[in-house]
């Protein structure tokens, strides 16, 4: 059995939780079965079992296209590349960037179309901040798209009920299965290079938050909760790769806010590699995740993994992942009824959550059971091995 999968992610440009789900569970299935990825990007790489390769869009096609349309145009240039011959017995594709392509497939080569839902369009509508117009084109492959699949992929028990709540198809049709994590890569790290490297002192307890400058990840809250974060605690807020140039400046004015009264707020502005992460997740005392929407929310497993208690919002996949009072605390999240899942109240989300980072950095006995408790659940629940058989079993029960 040979599985193709098409992903708008894939090392070295992964900057998302999705990127992150198709590098390693394509490097557990390369272990089972045969596996190529078609990716955006200059990729070549083949190796026992998994190939892989790169497609650049055609930049004439988005060439003097509204604003916002251009990532559009390229991605439908680059769904067309990849669907233009087949070898596989199974599609399998990743985010709305490709889904199009799955869809020809199937109907082009006659084979099964699997799509993995890593988040849905109509729950993210802070998109259209994003992509204009274009949102609207994205939200119409991805419903195309999950009408179409022969299997759908829900990443948590949430996203399930979410799928159903956005799109009328029977229940049977959708699968969930967990992402992952590599265990012996994510575990505590004793380094502290990164550490003195970005400015972070190894003797003072920090705060950690890691991902991207976009609404999704509730940044924005815990920038405005830090006010109220226990004074002798470090936040390190490692966010990069903002979605737009207006929460790009939110983001600014909000730190630079901040910092005129709290001097121990360190931005690292990038996306770090992977070792660098690790050390920073392993020394912190808590990791925040003020996520407004997450339907799996890797992050929290990473942390987890790497021994450190989690402080998270209680919405989507994050429930299932992070068990309140056993690996962390969960914040109670209402969103708003204009459907911008925005909180009803900021305010008092930003000081819920500094509430419960303080707790925890004020009982160091609490943070170290979360932190075993973590480690422990990780190891037992979150396998990419396991999580590879049961894709590979979906599979053969579509051929």
């Amino acid at each position: 059995m040979k599985v193709v999968f098409y992903t708008n992610e894939y090392p070295p440009y992964t900057y998302g939780g999705a990127g992150v789900a198709v590098e390693y569970l394509t490097r557990e299935l390369a272990k089972l079965m045969d596996v190529e990825v078609r990716c955006f990007g200059d990729q070549r790489a083949k190796r026992p079992r998994l190939e892989v390769a790169g497609y650049q869009p055609w930049a004439e096609l988005a060439r003097g296209a509204h604003k916002g349309f251009d990532k559009a145009l390229e991605a439908l240039s680059v769904n067309l590349q990849f669907c233009k011959n087949n070898t596989a017995d199974i599609v399998h594709c990743h985010t709305w960037y490709t889904n199009l392509g799955g869809f020809f497939a199937k109907i082009l080569h006659k084979v099964p179309f699997v799509m993995t839902t890593h988040s849905l369009e109509p729950l993210r509508p802070w998109k259209r901040e994003q992509l204009g117009g274009a949102y609207d084109l994205s939200s119409w492959i991805e419903e195309n798209a999950v009408r179409s699949a022969d299997a759908v992929i829900a990443v948590s028990q949430g996203m399930k009920e979410d799928i159903l709540s956005c799109y009328h198809i029977p229940a049977s049709k959708i699968h969930v299965i967990h992402n992952g994590i590599d265990l012996a890569e994510y575990s505590p790290s004793r380094a502290s290079g990164a550490l003195r490297k970005w400015g972070v002192n190894p003797d003072k307890p920090y705060v950690l938050f890691v991902g991207r400058i976009t609404r999704q990840k509730g940044i924005i809250h815990l920038v405005n909760a830090i006010s109220h974060i226990a004074p002798e605690a470090q936040v390190v807020l490692c966010a990069g790769a903002p979605d737009t140039k207006e929460i790009a400046a939110e983001m600014e004015a909000r730190v630079a806010k901040i910092r005129k009264t709290r001097k121990n707020v360190i931005w690292i502005r990038k996306m770090l590699p992977k070792a660098e992460i690790i050390e920073l997740y392993s020394h912190a005392a808590v990791f925040c995740c003020p996520s407004i929407y997450e339907p799996f929310g890797i992050i929290n497993v990473e942390a987890m993994a790497c021994g450190t208690p989690v402080v998270a919002s209680a919405v989507g996949g994050i429930c299932e992942v992070v068990v309140p009072e056993r690996t962390g605390l969960l914040v109670p999240f209402a969103a708003r009824r204009d459907g911008t899942y925005e909180p009803a109240d900021p305010k008092k989300f930003s000081r819920d959550l500094a509430f419960s980072i303080n707790r925890v950095l004020r009982q160091p006995s609490l943070g170290r059971r979360f932190a075993a408790n973590g480690r422990r659940r990780a190891e037992t629940h979150f396998s990419w091995a396991g999580v590879a058989k049961k894709t590979r079993d979906l599979y053969r029960s579509l051929l």
